[in-house]
C-alpha cells in the first residue's frame, strides 16, 4: 500500500493495515554507529486537512543542525487516536524525501511500539523508510507505569499485560516525564540512551524539539493562525 492512498482507507482498513505493518516490526540492536540524527514533528488542526511536516538534521552527539526539510500536505484521513500516522506519515514522507543527506536515525514526536497494536508514529514510518526510528512521545498513549522519581534521567518500564513496551523518562526535575519506546531496528536501552544524549536543558530531546520549531514557523509563514505552546519544553 502507498502513503498516498490512506485518505481513502476507512478507520477499520487502517487498523487492518496496522495489524499486517505489526508482523514486520523488527526490535534489535541498531548495529551501526549514530552520526546524523533526525527529528520529525507535525502540525495540524484536527478539524482542518491541511498538514505541516519538517525533519531537522542535526549530528549527534553534537546537536548541530545541519540540514532540514518541510511540506505542506492535505488529508480526509479523520483525526482519531491510535491512528494519527495515515494523517501525518504520508506529510513526513514527503518531507524526507526533500532532505539533502538522509539521518542514521529518527526520532520523532509520538509513539514507537507503546501502542495498542505496536505500531505508533515512529515504527510506521520506520517501516515504510526502513530507518532506524525512535518515538518520543509528550503523552502516554498506551501501557501502565509508575510515576518515575523526580531526578532527571529518572525513569520507569511502561508495560502492557507484561510486556515491556516503552520507558517513562524524567528529563527535568519538577516536569512530566516523556515517553519513549522503540520503533523499528533500535532496541529499548538504546532507545533511551540516545534520547538522553539529546537532552539539552528542556524538558523533550533536541531533534524533535527543532522540528516542532520548524512546523510552527511553516505554519505561521503559511498563514494559519494558532497558538504554538511553549510550555511543552
Amino acid at each position: 500500500m502507498q502513503a498516498a492512498d490512506y485518505e481513502n482507507l476507512t478507520p477499520e482498513q487502517a487498523i487492518a493495515y496496522q495489524q499486517e505493518l505489526r508482523r514486520q516490526i523488527d526490535i534489535r540492536p541498531l548495529d551501526k554507529p549514530v552520526k546524523i540524527i533526525g527529528g520529525a514533528d507535525i502540525s495540524f488542526n484536527k478539524y482542518s486537512e491541511v498538514v505541516y511536516a519538517g525533519i531537522v538534521l542535526l549530528k549527534y552527539p553534537e546537536m548541530t543542525i545541519i540540514g532540514h526539510a518541510t511540506a505542506i500536505s492535505k488529508t480526509k484521513f479523520p483525526y482519531i487516536s491510535g491512528l494519527l500516522a495515515f494523517r501525518e506519515v504520508p506529510a513526513l514522507l514527503e518531507a524526507w524525501e526533500k532532505l539533502p543527506v538522509k539521518p542514521d536515525i529518527m526520532v520523532l514526536d509520538g509513539q514507537g511500539i507503546a501502542h495498542e497494536r505496536r505500531t505508533g508514529i515512529a515504527t510506521h514510518f520506520g517501516l515504510l523508510t526502513n530507518v532506524p526510528s525512535i518515538g518520543s512521545a509528550k503523552s502516554r498513549l498506551y501501557g501502565r507505569y509508575q510515576e518515575p522519581g523526580n531526578e532527571a534521567f529518572n525513569e520507569s518500564p511502561m508495560y502492557d499485560k507484561g510486556e515491556l513496551i516503552g520507558i517513562a523518562l524524567r528529563t527535568k526535575k519538577k516536569c512530566n516525564p516523556i515517553y519513549i519506546s522503540p520503533g523499528h531496528h533500535i532496541n529499548m536501552e538504546q532507545s533511551v540512551e540516545i534520547i538522553k544524549n539529546c537532552i539539552r536543558g528542556y524538558r523533550i530531546p533536541e531533534p524533535t524539539r527543532q522540528a516542532h520549531l520548524l512546523v510552527n514557523k511553516i505554519r505561521i509563514a503559511d498563514g494559519e493562525n494558532f497558538n504554538p505552546q511553549p510550555t511543552l519544553f
